[in-house]
């Protein structure tokens, strides 16, 4: 499989999981986004330490059950993607020891969930998916999401929402101050508090420009 090359060194790893990674058409959480997520990953990785080899499984499968932002069972898409994590794991043979492993990144990553991560590894793909809500990248995601929840880009009488409660189910721009900003504050290794940092910069000087052409 060609794609799974990206995915070096764990190319043979990518190749299994890759058919179980992701569903739907929602190309905010697709193979292209577990990509960056693993590029993440690996970049922390390599300067914080932990497994790899569990890391790059749970950043294949940790999205691997698709649940909209709008849906009522958004608080248990991590779980719900670590329950089936651990059935294509097993199936594959891995260990009960690093499948529990693996679960327990996946199932704590998410926003929502509002789950510790208490292991390197999970800390470590909290990180590398939240980069990605952030940033240039955070950006994109962010109107791509707005379109398909039909939301508006922003309130044209008040678009800073100075005087009215902001809603980003309403307006995609409120969705910087109500969740994007606030992200960089909750990064767990240090290596990705720098990048994220970074990323956070950049998100803020996006938003500057676009406030200023409106």
């Amino acid at each position: 499989m060609f794609a799974a090359k990206a995915f070096s060194p764990f190319e043979n790893l990518a190749s299994q999981l890759i058919p179980h990674a992701y569903e739907g058409d929602d190309g905010s959480h697709d193979l292209a986004h577990i990509l960056r997520v693993f590029k993440n990953a690996m970049r922390i990785q390599a300067k914080e330490g932990g497994d790899a080899r569990i890391l790059a499984a749970a950043v294949l499968l940790h999205d691997c059950v698709a649940v909209e932002k709008n849906s009522p069972l958004r608080s248990k898409a991590s779980a719900l993607a670590a329950e089936k994590a651990a059935g294509v794991l097993a199936d594959l043979g891995w260990s009960p020891a690093d499948i529990a492993v693996v679960e327990h990144a996946i199932t704590a990553h998410s926003f929502s969930a509002n789950i510790a991560p208490e292991t390197l590894e999970a800390r470590i793909l909290q990180d590398a998916d939240r980069l990605d809500a952030i940033g240039m990248v955070g950006a994109g995601r962010c109107f791509y999401i707005g379109g398909r929840m039909s939301s508006l880009l922003y309130d044209p009488l008040d678009p800073s929402g100075e005087n009215r409660p902001l809603d980003d189910r309403r307006y995609v721009i409120d969705h910087f101050q109500t969740k994007l900003f606030k992200l960089v504050d909750g990064f767990k290794t240090e290596s990705g508090k720098a990048l994220a940092a970074e990323r956070d910069e950049r998100l803020r000087d996006f938003l500057a420009a676009f406030m200023d052409e409106i």
